[in-house]
């Protein structure tokens, strides 16, 4: 690469792949930075289905994907969070929002520890706007009173493929360049350190200064060409395959992702306006298909459609750019399916490659502070997965920086705070005490609020999380004013 990268070429499929062109196309095109998508066969399924975490709004804007055309296009729908059902547990709801408010200027969570302990019947999602907008089939539409409350955030579920065409779509409008090919050939420099060009299965030849790797768990250009190994994750998730189904959707859409564990497999239920979206972790057992599907549908509940079965290996490059090429997606770390967290590992890796994007030849600094950054990210997120499977009973093997999290949890309710979290405090907490995990203790500072101000500060909350839902308008309801909208 000689001089500032004035050509970006991508290797990718589906979102990855028209996200990262649009988002450098977007950014980068005015200051003379031309963007190449070279479009790899689609890994997509009938079935197949993002549910999007929160921050995937501000990358939609930021690209002109206008919200209610997104819904009408794909069919998609709106999440409040998971409605987690685990064994031996009362149903939770993990929401994309805030649990609670100051009381007395204290901490909400450290009043409703103790409360708890000395006999408080409200549960912890009691106290969250979103979650109770979630548990009554209601949407939660921010108001100023809202944001004095706290966070009340919502994500999507969305037909993958539609999901998928739509972004093309969108890519094609600004100009981007596109090739198609179902096989590639790469071309490096004399060392073999940089990518030259790749190579199509017509002959043609596309080059490009900088390449983004969006072609999945295979990481053609990071792993097969550069030879940039992985760690392994496995350690830590004990499913190793996973079935994605589609089932007729029932009754009305619910305003969550529902994820229904069992000791040795769980489920994950996405509805859309059309349909229900299902996703079933195991782990390998030489069982054949029919069992298989058979154990997934019991567990879901439906009969189910369009199946595909794959493996799932959880794992994260050795290096995140390597020379030239940046890895984005699953090219950089493959997740375990749990709360779905692709397209989030999708705009994070964007993200950080715009604010990173090489104003040199050299771009050593750039990649390292990269890889350091986004592994840090993607590390976070792992620990929020694992944390599920560990306080479930599901895995035994806890990453070290979770460790240190549950323990400062467990002595004092406190969240160990990290660098590059993706989810809030609220959310942590709201996982450990669904799961069983209640702190042994509170800080001293609380004990000066009277227990006649702490009973005040819980009425006074619960009033508000009960007033504000039955403001609010149904998910239904909601969905199809979208969809009666003048496009």
């Amino acid at each position: 690469m000689s001089g500032r990268p004035r050509h970006v070429t991508i290797v990718g499929r589906d979102a990855a792949l028209w996200l990262t062109a649009t988002a450098i196309a977007k950014a980068l095109g005015p200051a003379g930075v031309s963007v190449t998508a070279v479009e790899l066969p689609s890994q997509l399924g009938p079935a197949s289905a993002y549910a999007t975490m929160p921050p995937i709004e501000t990358l939609h804007a930021k690209l002109g994907i206008d919200e209610a055309s997104l819904l009408r296009s794909t069919g998609g729908s709106f999440s409040l969070g998971w409605n987690v059902l685990a064994p031996g547990l009362a149903p939770f709801l993990l929401a994309h929002g805030s649990y609670g408010a100051a009381i007395d200027g204290g901490d909400f969570f450290s009043y409703w520890t103790k409360a708890r302990r000395f006999g408080l019947g409200a549960a912890f999602e009691d106290f969250s706007p979103t979650a109770m907008a979630a548990r009554h089939g209601r949407i939660l539409v921010p108001d100023e009173s809202t944001e004095l409350f706290g966070r009340t955030d919502y994500a999507y579920h969305l037909p993958a493929i539609a999901y998928a065409s739509m972004l093309k779509t969108n890519a094609a409008r600004l100009g981007i360049r596109m090739h198609q090919t179902i096989g590639l050939q790469v071309e490096r420099n004399g060392d073999g350190s940089e990518i030259t060009a790749v190579r199509l299965d017509d002959g043609e030849v596309v080059r490009g200064d900088l390449f983004v790797d969006a072609s999945g768990p295979e990481g053609l250009l990071i792993g097969g060409s550069l030879g940039v190994a992985v760690e392994d994750w496995r350690g830590y998730f004990p499913f190793n395959r996973r079935l994605t189904a589609r089932a007729n959707r029932s009754g009305s859409v619910p305003a969550y992702s529902e994820l229904r564990l069992s000791r040795d497999m769980w489920a994950s239920l996405h509805a859309t306006q059309a349909a229900t979206h299902v996703v079933h972790s195991f782990a390998e057992s030489g069982e054949g298909g029919e069992a298989v599907v058979g154990r997934a549908s019991r567990l879901a509940e439906l009969s189910l459609s369009d199946i595909m079965i794959t493996s799932s290996q959880s794992s994260i490059r050795d290096k995140l750019w390597a020379g030239n090429c940046v890895a984005i997606g699953a090219s950089a770390c493959v997740f375990d399916p749990l709360f779905d967290l692709d397209l989030h590992a999708i705009q994070l890796g964007i993200v950080h490659l715009l604010s990173l994007f090489p104003a040199a030849r050299d771009s050593d600094l750039e990649a390292a502070e990269y890889d350091r950054v986004l592994r840090s990210h993607l590390e976070r997120l792992r620990d929020f997965q694992s944390a599920l499977y560990v306080l479930a009973g599901i895995s035994a093997t806890v990453p070290p920086s979770l460790d240190h999290k549950l323990a400062t949890y467990r002595a004092r309710g406190a969240i160990a705070p990290m660098e590059d979290e993706t989810f809030s405090t609220d959310q942590w907490r709201a996982l450990f005490v669904g799961l069983g995990e209640i702190p042994e203790t509170w800080p001293p500072a609380i004990e000066i609020t009277s227990p006649d101000q702490i009973k005040q500060g819980f009425r006074r909350i619960l009033a508000f999380v009960h007033d504000k839902v039955l403001e609010q308008p149904t998910h239904d309801h909601y969905l199809a004013d979208i969809g009666a909208r003048p496009q």
